[in-house]
């Protein structure tokens, strides 16, 4: 029993230890000569004008985010869909409610005006 909790003490060091050597091997040997063309913003090639902070309305980051949600859901409900002929009444119980679910979670924020545009 301690074997096996040594070998994953082992790959957990080595799971840590690779990227952080990598990291700081790439630090050592990496040039440092900066100035102030290199330290300076780029965005699109143009330098910018004015201060470059421009804030956003939050609804586009909640639109995003509601879309994420129910995107990787369909995902979740296709290899459901694919084996539907070999799933038992729990299965597709299962499915339903997390149909309902969904259902649910776009009504509410349906109703919260979230999906429109003002």
């Amino acid at each position: 029993m301690a074997h096996e909790w040594l070998y994953l003490g082992i790959f957990l060091m080595l799971a840590l230890a690779v990227p952080a050597l990598a990291l700081i091997i790439a630090g050592l040997l990496s040039p440092k000569k900066p100035n102030t063309i290199k330290n300076s913003t780029y965005e699109c090639g143009m330098e910018t004008v004015g201060s470059s902070w421009i804030q956003f309305k939050v609804q586009y980051y909640i639109y995003g985010l509601v879309f994420l949600i129910f995107d990787v859901e369909t995902v979740l409900l296709y290899p459901w869909a694919v084996a539907y002929n070999r799933v038992s009444l729990f299965g597709t119980l299962e499915a339903v409610l997390f149909v309902l679910i969904l259902t649910g979670g776009l009504w509410y924020v349906w109703r919260k005006g979230v999906l429109e545009w003002a």
